[in-house]
């Protein structure tokens, strides 16, 4: 009798661990870096119905320039596969875009000196959505390694409501406001919030990819806690808690 091993099907973890190999985070710092993937968001949002055409054919608002921003692209094999728009609060420099629209749930936040993470602008190349399934997971690992290494202690996430309980499920997300018109979008969102602290132990032994890899932190968001901070920027020593 001929004895047939078992098929093991990958776990999540393992094809994103692998799928992590192709992978390659930078900071948008140069403008030919930011005007491709300001041309990406405006070919995924528009894709999906959320702005109209434009004649340049790209996707940019002030926050792009806020001092506490920072625009992330996410490369695979060394294409432009996806990106991710990280606003951090920091003393001196508390703004952020979602609290412009859910002022009554993220401001109170603000003033209790919470530190918080708001990625937005969260866009795929539809060609690279295909190719490598996980790249989602892989663009929700630079807000989760924002969080650590800025000292973050709660994760911001507007979306439309029907990807919330893809947060809930991966993150354990819970909903801090309803669904409203998001400026310059034409579709509504809602508000979910993460509490870091509580959720990391979990969130990491189910899914051990967030997990930075040695020195990962450092080679994509630099040396310094706040590498963006313009000369006469207040420092910020140390994590914020209320």
């Amino acid at each position: 009798m001929v004895e047939t091993a078992a098929l093991q099907v990958p776990s999540l973890s393992d094809r994103v661990l692998r799928a992590m190999e192709r992978i390659e985070y930078r900071l948008a710092t140069d403008t030919a870096d930011r005007e491709r993937i300001f041309n990406l968001r405006y070919r995924a949002y528009l894709r999906e119905g959320a702005i109209a055409e434009s004649e340049d054919e790209r996707f940019t608002d002030p926050v792009d320039d806020h001092p506490n921003c920072l625009i992330c692209g996410v490369y695979a094999d060394g294409d432009l596969a996806g990106a991710i728009r990280l606003s951090i609060t920091v003393p001196g420099l508390p703004q952020i875009p979602t609290a412009q629209v859910f002022p009554e749930a993220v401001l109170p936040l603000i003033d209790a000196g919470h530190v918080l993470v708001d990625p937005t602008r969260f866009v795929a190349d539809p060609h690279w959505s295909r190719a490598l399934p996980e790249l989602a997971y892989l663009t929700l690992r630079l807000p989760w390694l924002a969080m650590e290494q800025f000292g973050a202690d709660i994760m911001l996430a507007a979306v439309r409501p029907e990807h919330y309980p893809f947060y809930r499920r991966l993150w354990g997300n819970t909903v801090a406001a309803p669904a409203t018109l998001y400026p310059g979008l034409s579709k509504p969102v809602m508000l979910s919030l993460l509490d870091y602290a509580r959720a990391a132990p979990r969130v990491e032994k189910l899914y051990p990819f967030f997990r930075a890899r040695d020195d990962e932190r450092t080679a994509i968001f630099g040396t310094s806690a706040l590498p963006w901070l313009p000369l006469g920027a207040p420092a910020l020593s140390g994590p914020l808690r209320a």
